[in-house]
C-alpha cells in the first residue's frame, strides 16, 4: 500500500510540476509550493529506498552468514570424502568475502565465528610432513591433532623434530588422526596435513620397507586401538611395521600398578610447572597452600586408569599439593567438582590448572581456561574456596624431558625393525597384571614345549612385563638366551638356568625336564631366543609366544 499511495502522490505531483512550468492560465498552486512538494516527495522516496535497501541487506546478511555456517558444519566430519578440499575452498572464500558485521552472525551446529576468525598464532611457521622421496625407513609420528597453531609447532612439531634429530637416517612424516582438525587448518590456513590413511599411502607410493609408527597419544585407549586398526589393513605392504609405545607406556591392571614412563612424565610436568610459576621448587609452592592441577582428557576406555595411576605416582613422589582431573570425568575422582573438593579439603588456597595433554589445544584453551561458567578456571573460581586461580596454557610435548621419552619409545620400536613377518608389533602391553596359558611355538621341531603340555606355557604379566614357563622334552637344552647366540657368547651375557619340572604324561608317568622362564617382549610375532645344548654348542632360533587365555 505504501508503495501504490507513493506512485500516486508522485504522478500528481509530476502533473503538476509540468502544468506550472507551462505557465498553465487558471491555476492556483505558486511554483514553490509545486517546488516543496516535489522535494517531500523525493525524501519520502529516498527514505523509502534506504529502509528498502537496509531491508534487502539484513536478508543478505543472514543468508550469507548461513552459506559460511553449513559449509563449516559440511567439513566438520571425522570422515574425508572427495569433496573435502573443494568443501574447504569454498568455506574459507565464503568467509573472506563476508563483512565485520557478517562474520558475527555465523552459527551453526559446530560453526561459529571463531572458526576462522580466532588467531591461534602463524601456520606458516609449522611443517606438515608431508614430502614425498621419504626412503625405505620412515618414521611415522601420528597424533590426534590441534588447530591451535602455535601449540602446534611448540608440542607436535617439538616431539617430530627431537625424533627426526634422533634418527637422521630415517625420514619423519607426520599424520593426524583427526580429519576435523585436519579440514579446519586446511580450510582456514590452507596447511594440508595427511590423515593416517594419507600418511600410508604415501608410505606405499614412495617404496618404504620398514615402518615405524610413534603415536604421540598419552595411553593405549581408543585412538591407540583406532591406529593399530587401521595399520592392520597395511601390514602386507611394508616387510616390517613396528608400533612404539604411547607417553605413558604400559597401563597395567588398576591404580596401583604404575611403570617407569609415569613417574618420568610426573617428574618432568611438575617440574615445568613449577618453574612456569615462579616458584623456586615445589615445596615452596605446598608451603604457600598452592596447589597445582593437571587436567587430562578422560575416557571411558579402560585405559582410564592410567590417569588413577599418575595419581598414584605424584603420591609416592610425595608430591601432596599436585592433583589429577580429567575433562570427560573419567574415572570419576577426575571430575571438576571432585578434584575442587580435594584440593578443597587438602587446604590450599591457591590454584594453577595446567593441561596434562601433549598439546595445549581446545581442551586446554577453552575447557581449562575459558571465560565460560562450566570452564575449569570458571567453576573453581566459582567455588569460592580459592584466593586465587591460574592457568598455564603449556601442553607436554615442549617439555625437552618428555621428547625425550618419545625417541626413548622410538629407539626401541626400531630395535624390533627387521624381524622376518610382515604383521604389525605391537608392544605387551595390553594384558593385565596375572597368569595366562600361551602357546609356545619356533623356527624347529627340535625346539618345542614338552608334549604333555599340548605346545603351551604359563604366561605371567606383571608391571607390564611379560614372561612365560615352558616345560622342554627333556635335559637335553643346558640354557637358554634372549637374543643371538653370537650374544650369548660374550663375557658377562645373562644367560636363563633352568628350572627342575617334574612332568606326568597321559599314561601316567611321570619325567623330570627342563624348565625356562622366557621374557616376552611381545605377543605374536618372533623373536631371538638361543640355546645351547649339552654339547656346548650354540643355535640360533626365532620363537612366538600367541593366543594368551586365562
Amino acid at each position: 500500500m505504501k508503495k501504490k499511495l507513493l506512485t500516486i502522490v508522485l504522478a500528481g505531483v509530476t502533473a503538476f510540476s509540468v502544468l506550472a512550468g507551462c505557465g498553465a492560465a487558471g491555476t492556483d498552486v505558486p511554483a514553490e509550493e509545486v517546488t516543496m512538494d516535489t522535494e517531500a516527495v523525493a525524501e519520502i522516496i529516498a527514505q523509502e529506498q534506504s529502509e528498502t535497501a537496509s531491508e534487502t541487506t539484513e536478508m543478505s546478511d543472514e543468508e550469507r552468514a548461513k552459506e559460511v555456517a553449513d559449509l563449516i558444519d559440511a567439513i566438520y566430519v571425522q570422515e574425508r570424502t572427495d569433496e573435502t578440499d573443494e568443501l574447504c575452498q569454498k568455506a574459507k572464500e565464503a568467509w573472506d568475502a563476508l563483512t565485520d558485521e557478517q562474520k558475527e552472525m555465523v552459527e551453526g551446529e559446530d560453526a561459529d565465528p571463531d572458526y576462522f576468525g580466532r588467531d591461534t598464532g602463524d601456520a606458516s611457521k609449522d611443517d606438515p610432513l608431508n614430502s614425498d622421496d621419504i626412503g625405505e625407513n620412515e618414521i611415522l609420528v601420528v597424533s590426534f591433532g590441534t588447530s591451535f597453531n602455535d601449540s602446534r609447532v611448540e608440542d607436535i612439531s617439538g616431539v617430530e623434530k627431537a625424533i627426526a634429530a634422533a634418527f637422521p637416517d630415517w625420514s619423519v612424516r607426520r599424520a593426524f588422526t583427526a580429519q576435523i582438525i585436519i579440514n579446519h587448518v586446511q580450510a582456514r590456513d590452507g596447511e594440508k596435513i595427511d590423515n593416517v590413511e594419507q600418511a600410508l599411502e604415501r608410505a606405499v607410493a614412495n617404496g618404504v620397507k620398514n615402518l615405524v609408527v610413534q603415536p604421540t597419544h598419552l595411553m593405549h585407549g581408543a585412538e591407540y586401538d583406532e591406529l593399530t586398526d587401521a595399520l592392520e589393513k597395511y601390514a602386507d605392504k611394508f616387510e616390517s611395521v613396528t608400533v612404539a609405545e604411547p607417553l605413558l607406556g604400559e597401563v597395567g591392571s588398576d591404580a596401583t600398578v604404575i611403570n617407569d614412563d609415569k613417574k618420568a612424565v610426573a617428574e618432568a610436568v611438575v617440574e615445568a610447572a613449577v618453574k612456569a610459576s615462579g616458584y623456586e621448587k615445589l615445596a615452596n609452592a605446598d608451603a604457600d597452600k598452592t596447589a597445582f592441577v593437571f587436567m587430562g582428557h578422560g575416557t571411558a576406555h579402560t585405559a582410564k586408569v592410567s590417569y588413577s595411576q599418575m595419581a598414584t605416582v605424584m603420591k609416592e613422589l610425595e608430591y601432596d599439593n599436585v592433583f589429577i582431573g580429567t575433562v570427560e570425568g573419567e574415572p570419576e575422582e577426575t571430575a571438576c567438582e571432585n578434584v575442587i573438593e580435594a584440593v578443597k579439603e587438602a587446604g590450599y588456597t591457591k590454584v594453577i590448572l595446567r593441561p596434562l595433554m601433549v598439546v595445549a589445544g581446545d581442551h586446554a584453551n577453552n575447557d581449562m581456561a575459558g571465560d565460560d561458567e562450566d570452564t575449569w578456571k570458571s567453576m573453581f573460581t566459582a567455588s569460592g574456596a580459592f584466593e586465587t586461580v591460574d592457568c598455564q596454557i603449556e601442553g607436554l610435548g615442549r617439555i625437552d624431558e618428555i621428547k625425550d621419552l618419545y625417541v626413548a619409545h622410538t629407539t626401541e620400536a626400531i630395535g624390533n625393525v627387521g624381524i622376518a613377518s610382515s604383521d604389525i608389533v605391537v608392544p605387551a602391553e595390553t594384558l593385565a597384571d596375572g597368569e595366562y596359558q600361551a602357546k609356545f611355538t619356533s623356527d624347529s621341531s627340535m625346539f618345542k614345549v614338552n608334549e604333555a603340555y599340548d605346545d603351551y606355557g604359563t604366561l605371567t604379566v606383571k608391571n607390564g612385563e611379560m614372561t612365560i614357563h615352558i616345560s622342554l622334552p627333556s635335559e637335553n637344552i643346558v640354557n637358554l638366551y634372549p637374543g643371538l647366540a653370537e650374544d650369548a657368547k660374550k663375557d658377562g651375557a645373562k644367560l636363563l638356568e633352568p628350572t627342575k619340572d617334574e612332568v606326568k604324561y597321559s599314561d601316567g608317568t611321570t619325567e623330570t625336564v627342563n624348565g625356562f622362564d622366557v621374557p616376552v617382549p611381545y605377543l605374536d610375532k618372533e623373536f631371538d631366543l638361543a640355546l645351547i645344548g649339552t654339547k656346548g654348542k650354540w643355535y640360533d632360533h626365532k620363537v612366538v609366544v600367541a593366543s594368551p587365555e586365562k
